[in-house]
């Protein structure tokens, strides 16, 4: 097992020293920035890299932040934070007591310590104390249980679909995927905090990592949700094969968040893989954990596809298009959606997305009426 350590140097040069030789007495791997930062591409870039190739990440937080980077106004750990988040990547969280943590440090540790995904946090004085709790933890990951737990709703949840809008800005016309997370016992937004959010969600949407600095982003909103489109790319030729893409973000004065993307496809029409669209809706449930707007402990999560008729439950070759598709068009009208009639734990926008993507995906393709 390969374990990442995450860590400013200033003020934890001991922990970071003393960790690897506990990672490899216990037969596993550590990975961390002394050991590749003379490379040929950036460190940033070799850091992100190789925290993508571990299996687990371990955070120390000490009094100091780091250096910011100009291309994510973040330092190098918290740009590590979102990306262990995002992939959903088990985080244990040491902070470290009897230090005075500078302004910028005691921010982010608020957005850790704020984070109950499936996330372990603890503390530590120092470097006799922290070490048996990293053992037990590494001990404790072999056997893992499942992060997540169902519960059926007492009653309905006020989701909004928005199955039967026209694509989305930018010129999206064709079938769209549609991920909602609606937090349980949440009062919802008071106005001036809708718009609060609201104004950040471009930031945070950036900060996530799956949007590139460069790509322009398109914010509007009105009394009851704040939405941001993103360009999705066009195929170099009209017959080429197109993975699918985040194209819009939507909070709403509720708390519901709901990402809508566009299916793989090709010079066909949009494809539902039995393969491709867990892994799809996997990203999406770690993308919008990784928004950092939802904490409730509890949550329900629910799919659908717009225009339904225009998709068909088909492989998808990146590498190449179909040369027959079997619409939907002289079917039967029907629709493509979840049923949200069980709330999950938060775990599901983290370390439990990929269990929950696929009985989602399960759900929805077992509903079209070209599923074998």
């Amino acid at each position: 097992m390969r374990i990442f350590i995450s860590s400013v140097r200033k003020g934890l040069e001991e922990e970071r020293d003393a960790l690897p030789g506990l990672i490899r007495a216990l037969g596993h791997t550590p990975v961390m920035f002394e050991d590749f930062s003379a490379q040929t591409m950036p460190s940033r870039q070799a850091c992100l890299a190789a925290l993508d190739s571990a299996d687990a990440c371990i955070f120390l937080l000490g009094p100091f932040y780091g250096h910011v980077f100009r291309e994510t106004g973040q330092s190098a750990t918290h740009d590590e934070w979102v990306a262990a988040q995002t992939a959903g990547k088990p985080r244990w969280v040491y902070r470290k007591l009897g230090v005075t943590f500078e302004d910028t440090q005691q921010d982010f540790a608020r957005t850790v310590e704020a984070y109950a995904t499936g996330v372990f946090r603890d503390s530590f004085h120092d470097t006799a104390e922290l070490m048996p709790k990293v053992v037990r933890k590494v001990r404790d990951l072999e056997s893992v249980p499942s992060p997540l737990s169902f519960a059926p709703l007492a009653q309905p949840v006020p989701l909004c679909w928005s199955l039967h809008e026209a694509g989305v800005e930018g010129g999206v016309n064709r079938p769209l995927l549609e991920l909602h997370v609606f937090p349980v016992e949440f009062p919802g937004y008071a106005t001036r905090e809708l718009e609060e959010v609201g104004n950040s969600l471009t930031d945070r949407i950036r900060r996530a990592g799956i949007v590139k600095n460069g790509v322009a982003l398109m914010s509007s909103s009105s009394q009851e949700q704040a939405t941001v489109s993103i360009p999705v790319g066009r195929p170099r030729t009209w017959d080429a094969p197109q993975p699918g893409e985040l194209a819009e973000v939507r909070l709403y004065k509720s708390g519901q968040v709901t990402l809508r993307a566009t299916l793989p496809s090709d010079n066909m029409g949009s494809i539902l893989d039995h393969e491709v669209l867990p892994q799809q809706v996997t990203s999406l449930l770690r993308f919008s954990g990784a928004l950092n707007v939802i904490r409730q402990e509890r949550v329900v999560v629910a799919i659908g596809v717009s225009d339904p008729k225009l998709t068909q439950v088909d492989r998808f070759n990146p590498h190449q298009s179909r040369t027959r598709a079997e619409l939907s068009a002289c079917m039967r009208s029907f629709t493509l959606q979840t049923e949200p009639d069980e709330s999950t734990s938060l775990a599901a926008l983290d370390m439990g997305a990929e269990e929950v993507a696929r009985f989602l995906s399960r759900a929805l393709i077992k509903q079209h009426p070209s599923a074998p």
